[in-house]
């Protein structure tokens, strides 16, 4: 058994693809994911961004829909696959290697009318702190009219269950290959402490050997009325939320403050 061990999405960024659902696996199927609720309604050649963009299927998606995209990453293994995809579907996309509190360094301010921030990708970010330098980022990135698309973990539900190994119940075929994925996650006392994950990706290989990709990442939860809060201080208004106290996941769609973009007159 080879066993890889790698931080920062290092090692994972190799083996993402058992991480993914089959509904987006490939990138027509994940840009379909938003398509009727968001991006359906963009004008012709809108930006957007997708930061934390993983291996690049929801940006190589929405570019092949004609949309002026820029894909960001922390991880410069996730950077390459993405650039690799845009490559293989022939289509022109910006790649850049940034974390949040980077990307006002690299775009101008009000310039999107989209910013996907999706893949539970906000967990790691470095607590409230962390969490609210990255809201800010994408919040300044977006154009008056702009919206940002965010989806989480349900946190409650991940730390109410505590320490645990999840290991899925069957092997996941990705590249003629098989695999087996499990999470082990270490649940803290309290919310604010840092919280670990570890992902497994064993790969069975042909000749019956298994090949162990393993990555040990930080997480630090939040409460769904913390990010929603988060998010207004940022000046974003939450327009659709689909959080469900009772469901592991969510989607928000949260718009710029228009009155907040406004100056108020002088008195």
């Amino acid at each position: 058994m080879e066993v890889i061990a790698v931080a920062g999405y290092g090692a994972l960024s190799d083996v993402y693809e058992w991480l993914i659902g089959d509904d987006r696996l490939t990138p027509a199927k994940a840009a379909a994911v938003y398509y009727s609720d968001v991006v359906g309604s963009l004008p012709p050649n809108a930006r957007v961004l997708d930061c934390a963009c993983g291996t690049g299927q929801l940006a190589v998606g929405l570019a092949s829909l004609g949309l002026d995209v820029v894909a960001a990453d922390a991880s410069s293994g996730m950077v390459r696959r993405t650039e690799n995809a845009a490559d293989e579907q022939e289509v022109s996309l910006r790649a850049l290697r940034a974390s949040w509190d980077e990307l006002p360094d690299h775009l101008e301010d009000s310039t999107f009318d989209l910013v996907f921030c999706v893949g539970n990708s906000l967990g790691h970010a470095e607590g409230a702190a962390g969490r609210l330098t990255a809201l800010e980022a994408m919040s300044r990135l977006l154009n008056p009219s702009g919206r940002l698309v965010l989806t989480s973990r349900n946190w409650e539900l991940v730390r109410s269950a505590g320490s645990r190994v999840d290991v899925r119940d069957r092997l996941i075929r990705r590249n003629d290959r098989d695999a087996v994925v499990s999470y082990y996650w270490q649940i803290k006392q309290r919310w604010e402490q840092e919280h670990f994950l570890e992902i497994v990706v064993a790969q069975i290989e042909p000749d019956g050997a298994v090949r162990t990709c393993s990555e040990r990442l930080s997480i630090w939860p939040y409460r769904y009325e913390d990010l929603v809060a988060q998010l207004r201080s940022v000046g974003l208004t939450v327009q659709s939320t689909t959080f469900d106290p009772e469901s592991n996941g969510y989607l928000v769609v949260a718009s710029r403050d228009q009155a907040r973009d406004t100056c108020e007159p002088a008195r």
